[in-house]
């Protein structure tokens, strides 16, 4: 009966070590394709309360809304952002767009929405709207500011003499009202 007890206790003691012991867990590996190569982000809103909050200065470099969006607000981009990317001497580019469009994985536009505001003031550097239409009147204080694919059913109202002279817009985009300096 002893050797019964004592091979009994030693399985069970056997059993709590084994079971009780630090397992190691092999991580999966992450195919290279996976693995993501840029560090930015965009946000993407479907609501005028996020709308505002990525256009701040505590948002992020492109602001990519889901849906039409009618603020009855003024709003005002700013904010200094990198976009993650490098230019040919190896310095960070600095962008701030504000895409009106949705794509899929070729980057093809998939659907394009409307932003409607009273006014929209752009303060951010190298700023773009693309791919959409901005109902109300837009006020541009930087410079090298573009349009893409985009419309303007409005004013392009420009604060100072630089940033009207480099405003951009290519053959697809349109202003359906007037393009002057206005302080």
């Amino acid at each position: 009966m002893k050797i019964k007890t004592i091979i009994l206790t030693s399985a069970l003691i056997t059993m709590l070590f084994v079971g009780c012991g630090k397992k190691t867990v092999t991580p999966p590996v992450t195919p290279p394709e996976a693995t993501p190569n840029v560090v930015t982000t965009a946000s993407i809103v479907n609501s005028e309360t996020t709308f505002e909050k990525a256009i701040s200065s505590k948002g992020t470099w492109i602001i990519a809304i889901t849906k039409n969006l009618a603020i009855d607000r003024d709003l005002v981009v700013e904010g200094e952002y990198k976009n993650g990317k490098k230019d040919t001497a190896g310095k960070d580019i600095i962008q701030r767009k504000i895409a009106l469009y949705t794509q899929d994985e070729a980057r093809k536009v998939t659907a394009r929405f409307t932003l409607t505001a009273p006014k929209l003031t752009f303060n951010s550097p190298m700023g773009s709207i693309e791919h959409g239409t901005f109902k109300g009147d837009l006020y541009v204080s930087v410079s090298n500011f573009q349009l893409k694919d985009a419309t303007v059913d409005g004013n392009v109202y420009f604060t100072t003499a630089d940033a009207k002279s480099t405003f951009k817009m290519d053959a697809t985009s349109k202003v359906t009202g007037k393009q002057e300096i206005k302080k």
